[in-house]
């Protein structure tokens, strides 16, 4: 494979140079349309704002927010002046902004006014006091020394931040020369990109992407579904997830095709916007699909442009997927496997793939990536069709845990190998079967959720003695996530308290959506928590109480 070596920053002017009045990034409910030549003028003038209150090669810049048509401009500010763009998701909140913030050491936040329940003015302001009572850029923050600045994305104006208008003009003043010296000495493999994923140490890490991985892996994803310059992609998942940047954004303009963009996730929009803008595919979680295709006024549009896409994120059920193909016009369906650690993509089927093998594999790996299956105790590779966990190694494997050197050494082995903590098999022909995890994950309709962070949160809270966090099967997410509590003596709490607290504090897909107060946890003879018997207690339970997990 012919690997891409160049910054992201300058990748894209190239793409650009190619055929500038080509459509980039339309976002259809707005008809804002935006050519390749349109975006990186304003590209630039956000880069050279940045320049001129200080950003440099190296800071780190958060971005909280939902898919807004400035969240791509300041993806691709930030490369050119390579800095280096953090995530945060959208559902965080303050408990988990708080934690990012330091961690990452996060030198300016830009951020919109609020996302469905959660405030991100008053919680960044709560963070934040001294914002208020600052010069902006010159923020001094006792609890975030790295945090100077806080920007608005958006026109109105707040107190102690900048806006987005305000970046734009400032740069319009700002020497190009500056900004191209800069770009020229970003190199492809600076870490470009930041992405937050739960730990399971409790705590989240900060996985550090290079451009090279994900322009590549980007590059694979786009002709594993035969994308050209006419193919037009309706992304509809979020933008701070990979899915959202390298299987959505780098597919699309390593191909030099078009983005049709959603700010959130609505089945009408989407079916909507396939239909005005003869979208040819079409991503999402299979949740997303089904909400799709069962919609009560699916009939009324017309999806005969759709011929591919990818559902991914969540194991792929059988008979939705077949649904897709039939319904839906996406004959061409795939699925791709991986993890945030390797940018994101190990393997994927391809357009050419007979049904059943899209359906029932996640195909083969990429050029230039080995995807190999070892037995977890010895790490030695197992035979064919034998279950072990999958490793990777390439171009694509991560540069690290942002500030976490023995995290990162736990998932990466001397040798280079990446090991997923998924276990699966290879048959003869290299396709290769998720079976199940060796880490305790729980995967609600594509969000990783690792019960470790929740449990510590909820030890945390004032009469819990002890918790403990496990997924329960479920119909519409796969999965929901189910809290066991121990309450200390003369604590009266009931379960709705422990899910009240939990909704205030933390992202809501993370909240247990059932919480069982019990007296004591079934154990091992050794004294372990036997977790698969909390699962199993957990759907008796529910049957019980007439639900299912729904």
């Amino acid at each position: 494979m012919h690997l891409i070596e160049d910054s992201l920053g300058k990748f894209f002017e190239k793409q650009v140079a190619i055929d500038p009045d080509h459509e980039f990034i339309i976002y259809p409910d707005r008809n804002l349309r935006f050519t390749y030549s349109q975006f990186n003028e304003r590209v630039n003038n956000l880069a050279k704002g940045l320049l001129a209150i200080g950003i440099k090669k190296g800071d780190h810049v958060g971005i909280w927010a939902k898919n807004v048509p400035d969240w791509l401009t300041f993806m691709f500010a930030t490369s050119k002046i390579g800095a280096v763009l953090v995530t945060v998701n959208t559902a965080y909140k303050s408990h988990e902004v708080e934690y990012v913030l330091k961690q990452s050491d996060m030198k300016a936040l830009a951020l919109i006014d609020s996302f469905r329940d959660v405030d991100y003015l008053k919680i960044i302001n709560e963070l934040v006091p001294e914002l208020k009572s600052s010069e902006r850029g010159r923020l001094k923050s006792k609890n975030f020394p790295f945090l100077k600045s806080v920007i608005y994305v958006g026109q109105e104006k707040h107190r102690g931040m900048y806006n987005t208008s305000e970046l734009m003009l400032l740069g319009s003043h700002y020497p190009d020369d500056e900004l191209k010296e800069i770009l020229a000495k970003v190199r492809g493999d600076d870490v470009v990109n930041m992405q937050y994923t739960s730990g399971t140490t409790g705590f989240p890490k900060g996985v550090m992407l290079t451009s090279k991985n994900i322009l590549n892996n980007g590059l694979s994803i786009g002709d594993r579904q035969k994308f050209t310059h006419e193919d037009r992609l309706c992304l509809t998942v979020p933008l701070f997830h990979c899915f959202g940047i390298v299987l959505g954004v780098m597919a699309i303009l390593t191909h030099r095709a078009t983005l049709v963009m959603l700010e959130v996730f609505d089945p009408l929009l989407v079916l909507a916007a396939i239909q005005k803008e003869k979208c040819t595919a079409l991503y999402g979680v299979p949740t997303m699909f089904i909400a799709e295709y069962t919609h009560p006024m699916f009939d009324m549009f017309d999806l005969s442009s759709l011929r591919t896409g990818i559902m991914a994120g969540s194991t792929c059920p059988v008979e939705a997927m077949k649904k897709v193909v039939k319904d839906m016009h996406c004959h061409q369906i795939t699925s791709v496997y991986g993890l945030t650690e390797a940018s994101p993509g190990m393997t994927q089927t391809t357009v050419d793939d007979l049904l059943e093998l899209r359906v029932e594999t996640v195909g083969k790996s990429f050029p230039g990536v080995e995807v190999r299956v070892v037995d977890p105790s010895t790490n030695e590779p197992v035979p064919l069709n034998t279950v072990g966990e999958l490793c990777c190694r390439g171009y694509n494997i991560m540069k690290g845990y942002y500030n976490m050197p023995e995290e990162t050494k736990k998932v990466i082995d001397e040798e280079g190998w990446l090991h997923s903590g998924d276990l699966g098999t290879c048959d003869e022909k290299g396709y290769y079967r998720i079976t199940g995890r060796i880490k305790d994950m729980i995967i609600r309709g594509g969000e990783n959720i690792y019960p470790r962070e929740i449990e510590e949160f909820l030890n945390a809270m004032p009469g819990v003695e002890d918790a403990q966090v496990v997924g329960i099967p479920d119909t519409k997410y796969g999965e929901i996530v189910g809290a066991f509590v121990i309450l200390e003596k003369g604590a009266d709490f009931t379960e709705a308290d422990i899910r009240d607290y939990a909704i205030s504090k933390i992202a809501r897909y993370k909240v247990p959506k059932h919480v069982f107060i019990v007296k004591e946890y079934p154990l091992t003879a050794s004294g372990k928590i036997q977790k698969y018997k909390l699962r199993e207690l957990a759907s008796g339970l529910l049957k019980n109480r007439g639900t299912n997990g729904n």
